[in-house]
């Protein structure tokens, strides 16, 4: 399916009598350009260069819907880091249920900014199920997969680790700091 019938649909509200209909539909046929239809930006998943690829990755973002699981699962897969944090980064914006069990996995990928890609990914399903994976990484001293953690949890309402949180804010790094003062204001007060 191309987004033809899309675009020539909010081409004619472009001389709609409101302004607030035309911006929307300028903002809406911008976007469609840049997405074009899945199977365009599949092909240049497959056939794009090194660049192209990243960009499709991001595309199926944008574009959205089941069909882009599948090949985002594949691309977390893939060797090259800059495929896989971007594919980690647009499943987790997604959160779609089927993407939560290989981002978990993904947690055991021996690169540490993988691995702070993939929690920051599962913070975004604001799974409660998630808090005992993402706990251990509030120990790594690092001032990246704590403070990752940290941002996640705080995303998810992690109240049991309040006082993990209070014990970051004197961290040696000011990233780690900062997100779990972060967190505590997210923290639900009980």
């Amino acid at each position: 399916m191309t987004t033809a019938k899309r675009r020539a649909a909010l081409t004619a509200l472009l001389k709609d009598t409101d302004e607030d209909v035309r911006l929307a539909a300028a903002n809406a046929l911008e976007r469609l350009e840049g997405i074009g239809s899945l199977d365009e930006v599949l092909e240049l998943l497959k056939k794009g260069d090194h660049a192209t690829r990243v960009k499709a990755i991001y595309a199926l973002g944008q574009v959205g819907g089941e069909r882009v699981l599948s090949p985002l699962l594949y691309c977390i897969a893939r060797p090259e880091e800059d495929i896989r944090s971007a594919a980690i980064e647009v499943l987790g914006r997604l959160g779609y249920p089927g993407a939560k069990g290989p981002l978990v996995e993904k947690l055991k990928d021996s690169n540490p900014a993988i691995q702070s890609h993939v929690i920051a990914a599962l913070g975004n399903f604001r799974d409660p199920s998630l808090i005992p994976l993402l706990v251990p990484f509030l120990d790594a001293g690092d001032g990246l997969l704590d403070a990752e953690a940290v941002r996640s949890l705080g995303k998810i309402g992690a109240a049991e680790c309040e006082e993990k949180f209070i014990s970051l804010l004197q961290s040696p790094h000011t990233v780690t700091r900062q997100a779990a003062a972060l967190a505590l204001g997210e923290l639900p007060v009980i």
